[in-house]
């Protein structure tokens, strides 16, 4: 009893926690304004359920998830997650198409002194073309290493296969 009572204590707080912040939300506009190369479009926020959100590994709340629509018609999908590196966090967009394909992934916000190359546009190329309910992509096999940024490398791809496997998971359950 009391584990279930400390389990949805820290789901509820996870939930509230992660709110993505404005700067943050700013600049993943900024991001999906230049690479569709307009400024016309909206996010349309999907709702995770909680008993979904309970059999993920990724967090999806109320506002890192999203459809996005220009001039009336679908065009894809978003997500806004945060990953650890060594001592802190980074913040990070992975843009998908209406077929849950990788398009773009950009890193938000770095707050480290040493792995900021994980930011590097060439670098994250490696993950377009990924594919929901597609093969896991394995660190310094398909996701190339750096030198000095081993943790936030390997944290960036996991979070990538999570959320690949986690939204492969609510389109199988058809929760979105």
């Amino acid at each position: 009893m009391i584990r279930n009572v400390f389990l949805l204590a820290m789901i509820c707080f996870s939930l509230i926690a992660f709110s993505v912040p404005e700067k943050i939300e700013k600049k993943a506009d900024v991001a999906i304004s230049k690479f569709l190369g307009t400024d016309n479009f909206q996010k349309e926020m999907i709702v995770v359920s909680e008993a979904a959100n309970k059999e993920t590994s990724t967090l999806f709340s109320e506002d890192n998830f999203f459809k996005i629509v220009s001039e009336e018609k679908h065009i894809g999908y978003g997500y806004i997650g945060n990953a650890p590196s060594k001592t802190a966090t980074y913040d990070y967009l992975v843009l998908f198409d209406t077929n849950w394909i990788i398009t773009k992934s950009k890193v938000l916000v770095y707050r480290e002194e040493y792995g900021g190359e994980i930011g590097s546009k060439r670098w994250l190329r490696q993950f377009t073309g990924a594919t929901v309910g597609g093969k896991p992509l394995r660190y310094n096999q398909e996701i190339i290493p750096i030198s000095g940024a081993t943790i936030s490398v390997q944290s960036m791809t996991k979070a990538m296969n999570e959320l690949l496997k986690d939204i492969s998971y609510l389109t199988a359950s058809k929760q979105i």
